[in-house]
């Protein structure tokens, strides 16, 4: 009886330790290309009529187009260099709104 106590805790031990890691993770570069697009709709966008800063910038909307089909490195890459062309420097990966 304790050889089948001792293996269910093992069990049970096992299936906590690798649950966490099978539930829905997103892929670091997804998290980061995400995180990148929130930072510009936040900062980024000027506060005046007619403006194409923010959601509505062309830039921003084809690095989220790449995102969205997977290509994350490319939209990592054209949200920094927008991101540094607009000076607004690039938030660490621990950045959340």
């Amino acid at each position: 009886m304790s050889d089948l106590f001792m293996r269910s805790i093992l069990v049970v031990l096992v299936v906590a330790v690798l649950a966490p890691s099978a539930i829905a993770q997103v892929p670091a570069s997804e998290a980061r290309c995400d995180q990148l697009i929130k930072y510009f709709d936040y900062y980024g966008q000027s506060r005046g009529e007619g403006v194409t800063d923010g959601a509505r910038n062309m830039t921003r909307i084809g690095a989220e187009s790449d995102c969205d089909d997977g290509d994350f490195a490319e939209g990592i890459a054209i949200m920094e260099k927008l991101l540094r062309g607009k000076r607004m420097g690039i938030p660490g990966p621990d950045w959340t709104r």
